[in-house]
C-alpha cells in the first residue's frame, strides 16, 4: 500500500497549534471593538471632551483627585425675546410635525440634536417675582366652582373619610386648570401633583407654580405618565375633557396603574349628573345619557367598585383584593389582565398599554389601608424598600438621619431656606427623597426626581407621603420657565455626565430657576471646578462651600441667578 500508516507520520507540535488560534482569538476581538466604535462613533461625538476626561479619572483615580476636571471657557448667547417662555419638549412651534389623533402632538418629545437650544431664555421684559406663599394661593386663585373650591372639598370629604383622618396623603389632578382643588388640599394635609397639558394661551401650569402649588405638564395620550405603579392614594378629574370612554378606556387604564391598591377616583363634570348639567356643557342630553351609561360599566371592567355619589360628585374605589384581578386572565375579556413583559413601572417614555396592571403579589401593605397615616407614613420603611437592590429598612433610617445634618449645613449656607423666599423646591437626583423628609416643617414643598437611569426608588419617595417623578436630565424637564425657587444637586454630574455634558443640565436648571433663585450642587471635588465655569456663563453668582464634615472629596457650591433682561430683541436662537 502507497498510504503511510498514520501513526508515523510526524505530528505537528502542540504549541504550533495554540499560537494560531490565540492570535485568531485576538483579531477576532480587536476587530469586534474596531467596529463597535464605528458604530458607536457618532454618540461620542456628542458625549464631549468631558467624557473623555471622566474616562481618565476613572483609569487615573489618583491623579484626578490631584488635578480637578478642566475645560474651556463657554459662553452662551442670549435667545430671542420670543423665547421667554420656551418648554423644548412641548414646544408649539413643532406640534405641526406629530399626530393629532389622540392629542399626540401635545405628549412630550424631546428635540433631535441639531434642535437644541444652547442660549439662556430672558425673562419678560418687567419680570418681577411672584407673590409670597400663602398670599400667592389666595390672592392670584381663580375658580371654576360654583360655590367656590372649599365648599366642593368640603362635600368630597363627606363623600370619602378617608380626606380627613391622614389616610390619604398624595393626589393627582388630571387636567388641572389652575390646581385650586390641589391648593385647597394643601392645608388639609394632601399633597397634590396638578396635570395638565401646554396649551397656546392659558399656561395653567406655569400658573398654578406662580401660586407655589405642584404642578408639571403633561396629558394621558399614548405614553405613560412619568409615575411608578401603584404611586397615588387619589386621583381627581373635574371638568378635565379627558375622554374616559374612548379607546377602549385605554386612559382610565393608565389611572388605575398609577392609583394605589384601595385608592380613590373621582370624577365630577360629564357625564355626572348629566341630566341637570347637560345644557351647561354645549351637548345633548342623548349624548351624555350614551357617555354614563358606559362609564357604569367600564370601571368594574377594570376592579373598581363604586364608593360614593352625590350631585355632581362620583367615586370609585379601586380594589385592593387581587381575586378580582384574577378573574381577568381569560383572554376572552377586555380588558385582561396585563402579562410581564412590561415592568409596571416603567413610566420613561413607555406607550400606554391596553390591560389592566394588577398589584404585585408579594407587596402585602402597599394597599392604602394597609399604609400608615400620615405624618406616620414618613418616616415608616416600606415595604417596597426590599425591590432596591443593598436596601433595607435601616437603609432608610440612615438615610434620613444624615439628609437631616445636611439640611442644617444647608440652612447655615443658605439662611432664605425655611423663609417665604423659597416655596418651589426640586430635589434634581434624589434616592429617598431624604431632603424632602428633612424640610417637611418649611413652608415649601418638594418635587424629588428619580433619575429614569437610576436604581427604582421612586415607590419608596410616594409610600412615604412625598411625591416625584422620573426624568433623564439629558433632556428638558416638563414645565415652564422661572418656576422653581430653589434647586439642589447630589451628584448628578458624578453620575451621569458620561451621557451628555453637563453644559445642558446647567442650560435647564438655569431655565426653570427662577431670577434671584438660588442653587445648591453637591458633587465630587473633580467637578466642582468645572461646573463652576459652566455657571458663571449662564451668569449665575456663586461660591465653593465645604460640606458639613468639612471633607475634600465632595464641596459643595452655593448660587444664585441674576434677573436680567434680553439686551436685543433680535438675539440669537
Amino acid at each position: 500500500m502507497n498510504q503511510k500508516d498514520e501513526r508515523n507520520q510526524p505530528q505537528p507540535d502542540k504549541g504550533f497549534k495554540i499560537v494560531p488560534a490565540t492570535l485568531l482569538v485576538f483579531t477576532l476581538c480587536g476587530l469586534s471593538f474596531y467596529l463597535g466604535g464605528i458604530f458607536n462613533s457618532e454618540n461620542n461625538i456628542f458625549e464631549g471632551k468631558i467624557v473623555q476626561e471622566l474616562s481618565k479619572a476613572v483609569s487615573s483615580p489618583k491623579e484626578s483627585a490631584v488635578k480637578p476636571l478642566q475645560i474651556k471657557s463657554v459662553s452662551f448667547p442670549e435667545c430671542s425675546i420670543d423665547y421667554q417662555d420656551y418648554t423644548p419638549c412641548t414646544d408649539p412651534r413643532r406640534w405641526k410635525k406629530y399626530s393629532y389623533r389622540r392629542l399626540t402632538f401635545l405628549e412630550r418629545h424631546f428635540p433631535p440634536l441639531f434642535e437644541r437650544t444652547e442660549c439662556l431664555v430672558p425673562s419678560p421684559n418687567g419680570y418681577k417675582p411672584p407673590i409670597r406663599w400663602p398670599k400667592s394661593r389666595d390672592e392670584c386663585g381663580g375658580t371654576m366652582f360654583p360655590k367656590g373650591v372649599g365648599a366642593y372639598v368640603n362635600l368630597m370629604q363627606d363623600l370619602i373619610p378617608e380626606m380627613r383622618d391622614g389616610t390619604i396623603r398624595t393626589a393627582i389632578d388630571t387636567g388641572c386648570g389652575v390646581a385650586s382643588w390641589g391648593g385647597d388640599l394643601l392645608d388639609r394635609g394632601i399633597l397634590t401633583i396638578s396635570l395638565a397639558p401646554r396649551d397656546n394661551h392659558e399656561a395653567q401650569v406655569q400658573f398654578a407654580l406662580e401660586r407655589g402649588i405642584p404642578a408639571i405638564l403633561g396629558i394621558i395620550s399614548t405614553q405613560r405618565l412619568p409615575f411608578p405603579s401603584s404611586s397615588f392614594d387619589m386621583a381627581h378629574c373635574s371638568r378635565c375633557l379627558i375622554p374616559w370612554t374612548e379607546f377602549g378606556g385605554i386612559y382610565l387604564l393608565e389611572v388605575h396603574r398609577i392609583l394605589r391598591p384601595g385608592g380613590f377616583w373621582v370624577l365630577s363634570g360629564p357625564p355626572i349628573n348629566y341630566e341637570h348639567r347637560y345644557l351647561g356643557w354645549n351637548t345633548t342630553e342623548k349624548e351624555q345619557r350614551a357617555v354614563y351609561e358606559k362609564m357604569q360599566d367600564l370601571p368594574s371592567s377594570m376592579c373598581f367598585t363604586v364608593y360614593a355619589k352625590q350631585d355632581d360628585i362620583a367615586v370609585w374605589q379601586k380594589s385592593s383584593d387581587n381575586s378580582c384581578y384574577e378573574k381577568l386572565a381569560s383572554p376572552d375579556l377586555y380588558p385582561a389582565k396585563c402579562d410581564d413583559s412590561i415592568e409596571p413601572d416603567s413610566a420613561w417614555y413607555t406607550p400606554l398599554r391596553p390591560c389592566v396592571v394588577a398589584p404585585r403579589p408579594k407587596l402585602k401593605r402597599t394597599s392604602l389601608d394597609s399604609l400608615p397615616k400620615w405624618p406616620e407614613r414618613l418616616k415608616a420603611a416600606p415595604e417596597c424598600m426590599s425591590d432596591v437592590p443593598g436596601r433595607s429598612g435601616t437603609a432608610l433610617k440612615q438615610d434620613d438621619s444624615k439628609w437631616r445634618v445636611r439640611a442644617e449645613h444647608y440652612k447655615k449656607l443658605l439662611p432664605a431656606l425655611g423663609t417665604d423666599q423659597i416655596r418651589n423646591v426640586m430635589d434634581m437626583n434624589t434616592v429617598f427623597g431624604g431632603l424632602a423628609a428633612a424640610l417637611i416643617d418649611y413652608p415649601l414643598w418638594v418635587m424629588n426626581v428619580v433619575s429614569s437611569y437610576a436604581a427604582n426608588t421612586l415607590p419608596v419617595i410616594f409610600d412615604r407621603g412625598l411625591i416625584g417623578t422620573y426624568h433623564d436630565w439629558c433632556e428638558a424637564f416638563s414645565t415652564y420657565p422661572r418656576t422653581y425657587d430653589f434647586l439642589h444637586v447630589d451628584g448628578l454630574f458624578t453620575a451621569e455626565s458620561h451621557r451628555c455634558e453637563m453644559k445642558y443640565a446647567l442650560l435647564e436648571m438655569d431655565r426653570i430657576l427662577r431670577p434671584e433663585g438660588h442653587i445648591l450642587m453637591r458633587e465630587s471635588s473633580y467637578f466642582i471646578d468645572a461646573i463652576d465655569a459652566v455657571a458663571k456663563a449662564v451668569r449665575w453668582n456663586c461660591r465653593k462651600e465645604d460640606t458639613e464634615d468639612g471633607g475634600e472629596k465632595e464641596k459643595i457650591l452655593v448660587c444664585q441667578k441674576t434677573l436680567w433682561y434680553s439686551s436685543n430683541n433680535n438675539s440669537t436662537r
